[in-house]
């Protein structure tokens, strides 16, 4: 049952992240430092986990390396938020340092750490930042909004039990997406099999050649085929009919021409077979110019620019002509069209195509190397048997693909579902001996006034040599900010860094573009808020 008024469980409110918790210092590593270094790039999306940090020295250091981080931690990228590049900080990595592109929440005490990392995962947080993203080339939010996002919150207690079974659930769901991902690969090993094993004869070897074990060897470059002894080899110029030679298409397509002639480009070939449905046509004058390499079903079609072998057999019924990037071979009557797009699509022949091919100003097949290419022949009846064997293996193939399609798109509910149920109350029964989660918030806002028994001494921090302002820097902070628009914004960087410091070492803490800074520098120098020694910086005397 939830509450009436917030729509939540009994013990549970909402709050602002920002009211829970806290945000690290930063911190400018010493040149000397060796610390791993967490950037965006370094955060698995799909897991949500931090992968191989850089290991570097402080005087290696982007400017951005500035917030150091502890176990326990959420890193939330700023930067295109849709993308959720977030992760919770593990203890091999206590200590260690974030870039200023993340917004780091650090959980009050009190708060279970992985429930702040379970909360940025949701579609409500994912699309509460994207609606709010500014800039075109960076869209990013800022620290605020991540902050200022309203939150669900649990009584303490149940937030561990909520945040274990999301633990087991959601590894389990993961585990199910990377066994789902790895099946695209194993379907293509399967049919590169069931390929290998129609060429080298071994598909029909138990029916046609029980007492056949000589084999003959086909050459190609550097690798090569074993074949059954009793099938021809020929370079593929002789298994064409020469009333159609070997050729390519249309050189120059012209616009597109509403009920004119189809026209196969090389990305209309996928899979073996010809996508109709998104074919461009051609005028019938042009198909008129270049009738020589017209096509009918049955004709095997090669790719030959750019993209080099791919293959596929025009479908029966289809009239058309082709690209330039596109060859058309048509066989002899005795020879299967189906056959040779099968010997063609072999991972060893494949290569060989690829090799044969020349840089011109696109790597490009000729037709001359083409018909060059060795290719064996099995009988007639054969070549019927092996067509119709390969043809079922790839169809359970394709099913397979679709149901694994499916399945993917599945799996990849099941993890925001959970999340969603999770922080609705749904996901683990209530327990009505739970303080409410009121009582934490108390003790937290508690802790942030009590007076602390001694004041830590400010320390200095260690400087290190100004480097030049990039104007490339992504940066995540802007002039019309509420904390930095006639706000002593630089000032107040200049108290916290404690010493006198150069116009370059405050940039680089600043997270400002160049022309912000220097129109914000330049207003808080006038009003006094800094003061400026020529060479270095201080906090004025109107910076209080």
């Amino acid at each position: 049952m939830t509450d009436a008024v917030t729509d939540l469980p009994p013990g549970w409110t909402k709050v602002a992240l920002g009211t829970v918790s806290s945000e690290p210092d930063q911190h400018v590593p010493a040149d000397d430092e060796t610390f791993s270094y967490i950037d965006i790039g370094s955060i698995d999306r799909s897991a949500k986990v931090i992968r191989e940090p850089q290991r570097m020295l402080g005087k290696d250091a982007p400017s951005r390396a500035r917030k150091k981080v502890a176990a326990g931690d959420t890193l939330v990228s700023m930067t295109r938020p849709n993308l959720n590049a977030v992760a919770l900080v593990p203890d091999a990595l206590d200590g260690q340092i974030a870039s200023t592109g993340f917004d780091v929440l650090r959980p009050a005490h009190g708060i279970d750490p992985r429930w702040f990392a379970y909360l940025v995962r949701t579609d409500e947080f994912v699309g509460a930042m994207s609606e709010l993203v500014q800039g075109a080339l960076y869209p990013a939010v800022r620290t605020k909004d991540v902050r200022g996002f309203v939150a669900p919150l649990a009584p303490g207690a149940e937030q561990t039990r909520i945040a274990d079974q999301l633990d087991t659930l959601l590894a389990r769901i993961q585990a199910c997406q990377d066994r789902l991902e790895a099946i695209p690969a194993l379907l293509k090993r399967f049919r590169q099999a069931v390929l290998r094993a129609a060429v080298n004869g071994d598909l029909t070897a138990s029916i046609l050649r029980r007492e056949e074990a000589a084999t003959q060897v086909v050459r190609l470059g550097e690798d090569e085929l074993d074949v059954p002894a009793s099938w021809q080899v020929v370079d593929l110029q002789q298994v064409i009919d020469p009333a159609r030679p070997l050729c390519y298409g249309v050189v120059q397509p012209g616009t597109e021409t509403p009920g004119g002639v189809p026209l196969i480009r090389v990305q209309d070939m996928e899979s073996g077979t010809i996508l109709e449905s998104q074919l461009r046509t051609v005028s019938p004058g042009i198909d008129a110019e270049y009738r020589r390499s017209r096509v009918v079903g049955g004709e095997v079609l090669v790719s030959v620019v750019g993209t080099i072998g791919r293959t596929s057999v025009v479908p029966q019924g289809l009239s058309a002509n082709i690209a330039r990037a596109v060859a058309r071979i048509a066989c002899r009557q005795d020879v299967s069209g189906l056959w040779v797009h099968y010997w063609l699509s072999t991972d060893s022949v494949q290569w060989h195509l690829l090799n044969s091919a020349k840089e011109v100003a696109r790597k490009t097949l000729n037709l001359s190397d083409l018909a060059r290419i060795p290719i064996a022949l099995p009988g007639s009846a054969e070549q019927s048997l092996i067509v119709e064997k390969v043809g079922a293996y790839l169809r359970l193939a394709k099913k397979i693909e679709s149901i694994v399609k499916v399945a993917r798109g599945t799996s990849q509910r099941l993890a925001p579902i959970t999340l969603a149920k999770a922080f609705r109350g749904e996901l683990v029964p209530q327990d009505p001996n739970d303080e409410p989660a009121s009582a934490l918030l108390a003790r937290i806002a508690a802790r942030r006034i009590a007076p602390t028994d001694t004041a830590a001494a400010a320390t200095p921090r260690r400087g290190r040599p100004p480097r030049a302002p990039k104007e490339a820097a992504t940066m995540t902070k802007s002039r019309q900010d509420d904390d930095v628009m006639n706000q002593p914004y630089l000032a107040g960087h200049l108290r916290r860094i404690g010493t006198p410091t150069s116009a370059e070492a405050l940039f680089k803490v600043a997270e400002l573009p160049v022309a912000d800074f220097y129109k914000q520098l330049a207003w808080e120098v006038a009003q006094g808020y800094v003061k400026d020694n020529k060479t270095t910086l201080e906090p004025g005397h109107a910076a209080g």
